[in-house]
């Protein structure tokens, strides 16, 4: 049965990802991103213009410019629109970001999912799916990071906001019986990743010719999910009202950054400009996902091996005009 979905956050990497793939099997959707100038807004914009190809009807994709904490905005637009499920990704992203700026970063992280929260249960929205992080767990000795974690020693605003998010949640669950679905996401790859993710920076440090940080040598593991097999396990989270859950979204093989850093090096056949660093105290030496619960509830299973994922990501980077625009002398 075709949906009308809402994707805030549309613009971006994991949103427009999102709402092609609800386009592809015959949805309606509705995308609302503010194109705010985290990065460049014309690498959004050509999001929305692969989103747009994805269309088969003038009438099945829809996108609005505006803002998730403009409360009389985005009630209109639920007035209009009949959504049987949200899948919320708007956000500030960022450790450091967050450091600098936390007042925005609850603003928007916080405020804005409030906001559409309490419109989505005004309107019976049958399903909300929020798009979390996994640096929720903090510094947390459980390994793997499992969902009864109690994540309450964030290490920066940002994860904090993602936590707060997670609670609310619960309470529009408890209070209304909204179905409220947290999805904690890992280290997503893959083409249209952010400017600022540890892909994209390792392609620019090959084919930009720019230096990259390199936290304690590489020793550190990351578990990484490539983007086609994050967006199946949305798909699914969308579409299976659950109650109040939180689900755990990555592939539960961690991998040491200087294993990734050697795989995309080889299929770039080239070699990244590093600079080694010590790890940050907001960073964490290890990322491990248990992901049965992902398994149980939204029949996930990981399909993109990391080699075939960072053939892909190297494949799309290096022919998208990304490669081109980046070939500068090396900074001091």
């Amino acid at each position: 049965m075709k949906k009308t979905i809402l994707v805030t956050g549309a613009a971006g990497f994991i949103g427009s990802h999102l709402a092609e793939a609800f386009l592809r099997r015959g949805d309606r959707v509705v995308g609302l991103d503010n194109l705010d100038c985290s990065y460049d807004p014309e690498r959004k914009r050509a999001n929305l213009d692969e989103v747009s190809r994805a269309a088969t009807s003038p009438n099945q994709w829809k996108f609005v410019l505006g803002d998730i904490r403009e409360v009389a905005a985005v009630d209109r637009l639920f007035d209009e629109n009949a959504f049987d499920a949200v899948v919320h990704l708007a956000a500030m992203n960022g450790f450091a970001s967050s450091i600098e700026d936390p007042l925005r970063h609850y603003d928007i992280n916080v405020l804005g999912t409030l906001n559409l929260l309490n419109i989505a249960k005004q309107h019976l929205v049958e399903n909300f799916v929020f798009g979390s992080s996994a640096s929720v767990y903090g510094n947390t000795r459980v390994l793997p990071f499992m969902e009864t974690d109690p994540c309450d020693h964030p290490l920066a605003p940002y994860p904090a906001s993602k936590r707060a998010a997670e609670m609310l949640g619960y309470s529009y669950h408890h209070l209304y019986s909204l179905n409220f679905t947290a999805v904690r996401f890992f280290t997503v790859y893959g083409p249209r990743n952010r400017p600022d993710s540890m892909a994209f920076q390792l392609a620019e440090g090959i084919a930009g010719k720019k230096k990259v940080r390199l936290y304690r040598k590489g020793q550190m593991q990351r578990d990484w999910i490539y983007i086609s097999d994050l967006i199946d396990a949305l798909v699914a989270a969308a579409d299976r009202p659950l109650g109040y859950e939180i689900i755990n979204l990555g592939c539960g093989e961690p991998v040491l950054v200087a294993d990734f850093v050697e795989l995309i090096e080889r299929h770039a056949d080239s070699r990244a400009y590093l600079i080694p660093a010590l790890l940050p105290d907001i960073d964490v030496p290890c990322a491990f996902a248990d992901i049965g619960k992902a398994r149980q509830l939204l029949n996930f299973e990981p399909k993109v091996t990391l080699e075939e994922g960072v053939a892909r990501f190297w494949e799309w980077y290096h022919g998208s005009g990304a490669a081109a625009e980046k070939l500068l002398p090396v900074e001091n």
